[in-house]
């Protein structure tokens, strides 16, 4: 099996669970970070294990390792909220900044952080346009490119022996390709939920599909939804 599939005129390849690899632009893709997701709702006294941070850092790590690439791009919600920055420890602090160092690193921001000051380095961006292909966080409907986001944390959820298994995927359609949150403890939407197939911006007979990673290479599943075209 491979792990490779084309959008956009472009070829990808699945980088672990939740990441893209983009060999023409030598560039990782990443979505949802949620850096300081914990930390965040300890604030509100709801406590979660406080080692997100450095558990998204270290997977982001093994990437760049595997990978090398030259490129990084973070499509949004990089930390839980505009605090996040402040409240990284010190530990996954260092990590990010030899992370950022080690390639030219674009955060895109998104709804949870669009105020991000990008104080590790990079650049702090709405949108970038590679190949004729618009990233950005959350989809937007009636763009005319072919277009990478983020946003809805999509799941594919399956029965199978009368047990619901969820898995991170990726959604792609025609014109849209939507990524799975690679952050720690972000949880995720149906990938058959109505949000996400509006957001696919299909029209007529066309369809969307989830891409769920495996070991070996990926699962394709055809996605419904019986009322994503009700108002």
């Amino acid at each position: 099996m491979t792990r490779i599939f084309e959008f956009g005129g472009q070829t990808f390849e699945l980088a672990g669970e939740a990441a893209l690899f983009w060999p023409h632009q030598s560039t990782l893709l990443l979505s949802d970070l949620h850096l300081e997701k914990a930390s965040a709702f300890a604030s509100s006294g709801q406590m979660l294990p406080p080692y997100d941070s450095l558990s998204t850092l270290h997977d982001i790590a093994a990437l760049v390792g595997q990978y090398q690439p030259e490129r990084i791009i973070s499509l949004g919600d990089n930390f839980h909220d505009d605090a996040g920055e402040v409240r990284l420890p010190p530990d996954a602090s260092a990590l990010l900044q030899r992370l950022v160092a080690q390639a030219d690193w674009v955060w895109i921001t998104g709804n949870h952080d669009r105020n991000l000051e990008a104080r590790w380095g990079g650049q702090s961006v709405e949108e970038l346009v590679l190949s004729g292909i618009m990233l950005r966080h959350e989809a937007l409907r009636g763009e005319a490119a072919p277009e990478i986001s983020g946003h809805f944390h999509p799941k594919y959820r399956q029965n199978l022996r009368g047990r619901i298994v969820s898995r991170r995927c990726f959604v792609r359609g025609p014109r849209k390709l939507i990524m799975p949150a690679f952050g720690a403890f972000t949880g995720g939407l149906d990938a058959q939920d109505v949000a996400i197939y509006r957001a696919c911006d299909l029209a007529g007979s066309e369809h969307a599909e989830a891409l769920v990673p495996t070991r070996a290479g990926f699962v394709r599943f055809r996605l419904e939804c019986a009322g994503a075209f009700a108002k």
